[in-house]
């Protein structure tokens, strides 16, 4: 009995990876089938290939011209909103962190659940319609970006931020109230020091993530580079398309590998 048990373990053991691998094909396989290609517009074709075209033969004289409007002005414009927001949020997400987190493990608490339940409802709502809402309230221009990039942010941190507090070793702050010391001297002596280097490596990740929503919150008048190629697009010139896809991907690229580099010098 034992010997059939074994031989079926290694026959399930040699052929699990083939098994995996035709169920991912059955699955792809019936839901390309599942498309309606015949929703696909004609001119589909024709505005890939001159998307394409505009990337190989981009327009060069946008890159930069001077006058502010120019593809370096507006990717220097989508940083500043991204950095911005991504500094506001990371202040405004440490009074929400600490009221969101649990003071004590596996232990139901009003307060710590109500925090969780406001930052639950903050991240709920897309950058993009924040990004509506604050250029009805403020106008349209980069300070909507910064707000609509700011607030939703602080969802997301704050939820982070609240995790890396309920991990910290409580030995140090139990030794300096234990001296004598009150809860301010613990809060700085002992839990800002462990949750410092957490703080910083989320924010940096967050501010990859806000720089390629801020180059989408430009597209409804929140500024940045997300304005120019919608009224590229607009008005199909695809070798002006082509530039500013290739400027977005080489900003993106270069801060993904700088944040990157940052957070394993901070981890």
């Amino acid at each position: 009995m034992g010997s059939i048990q074994h031989r079926s373990a290694g026959v399930w053991h040699r052929t699990r990876s083939w098994f995996w691998g035709l169920l991912i094909v059955i699955v792809y396989v019936w839901g390309i089938f599942g498309i309606n290609f015949s929703k696909i517009q004609s001119s589909a074709g024709a505005v890939t290939k001159a998307v394409l075209m505009g990337i190989i033969h981009p327009d060069w004289h946008y890159v930069y011209q001077g006058n502010g409007e120019d593809l370096v002005s507006v990717m220097l414009q989508t940083l500043a909103i991204a950095f911005v927001g991504t500094i506001i949020s990371a202040l405004i997400s440490i009074p929400f962190a600490f009221w969101a987190a649990k003071r004590r493990r596996h232990h139901f608490s009003v307060l710590s659940t109500s925090g969780r339940i406001v930052l639950a409802v903050v991240r709920t709502f897309p950058e993009i319609v924040l990004a509506i809402m604050f250029i009805k309230a403020v106008g349209p221009g980069a300070f909507a970006g910064v707000l609509a990039l700011g607030v939703h942010s602080v969802g997301m941190l704050g939820k982070l931020f609240a995790e890396s507090i309920e991990a910290i070793d409580a030995g140090p702050g139990e030794s300096i109230l234990s001296v004598g010391g009150n809860a301010v001297n613990g809060l700085v002596f002992a839990t800002l020091p462990q949750v410092l280097p957490a703080f910083a490596s989320y924010s940096l990740y967050r501010f990859e993530i806000s720089v390629r929503s801020a180059t989408i919150l430009g597209m409804v008048g929140a500024g940045g580079v997300g304005t120019p190629l919608l009224f590229a697009i607009q008005t199909r010139s695809w070798n002006r398309v082509g530039i500013i896809l290739i400027g977005i991907i080489i900003t993106v690229t270069i801060i993904d590998y700088l944040s990157g580099w940052l957070r394993k010098q901070l981890g």
